[in-house]
């Protein structure tokens, strides 16, 4: 990745609405050069989608909490596709494998913690299931932009 690369990577996600036009005039660059630019990004995987940030409390989900789960030794032939299963639930933003104490590591948003606690009885009902604990999140911040490194 080149510094124009690495510019349109920062500036797309502070703000993935800009337009093809203001990212090429930003950049000095014709806009057919940014349109290629973006398109070999995405051709890489490096940019992998846009995305709006989302209030969770504005949406009704208020609470969240990081759901750390143990599977059965049986099962952890079958953790990627419990890993998939987990993430498909409506509840869940974001799955990780993980290691340590926990084999995965759901970050879950509810309305309310009756609705965490339902969550977790649920989710502990599951025959993969050894052990289940969650965290409610007080308070998170994410960072804006992450810069690329150098590297392979």
């Amino acid at each position: 990745m080149d510094e124009t690369d690495r510019t349109i990577v920062r500036r797309l996600q502070q703000d993935a609405r800009l337009s093809n036009r203001q990212l090429a005039r930003e950049l000095g660059v014709a806009d057919s050069t940014c349109l290629a630019r973006v398109a070999a990004l995405q051709d890489r995987g490096v940019i992998t989608g846009f995305h709006a940030a989302v209030d969770l409390g504005g949406i009704g989900r208020s609470v969240q909490a990081h759901v750390s789960i143990k599977i059965r030794p049986q099962a952890l032939p079958t953790a990627s596709a419990f890993c998939d299963a987990v993430s498909d639930l409506p509840d869940v933003i974001a799955v990780y494998m993980v290691t340590g104490e926990a084999d995965l590591l759901a970050h879950v948003a509810v309305p309310t913690t009756d609705e965490l606690r339902e969550f977790v009885l649920q989710l502990a009902r599951r025959p993969e299931i050894a052990d289940i604990r969650s965290s409610i999140i007080y308070l998170s911040r994410r960072a804006e932009v992450i810069e690329p490194v150098d590297g392979p």
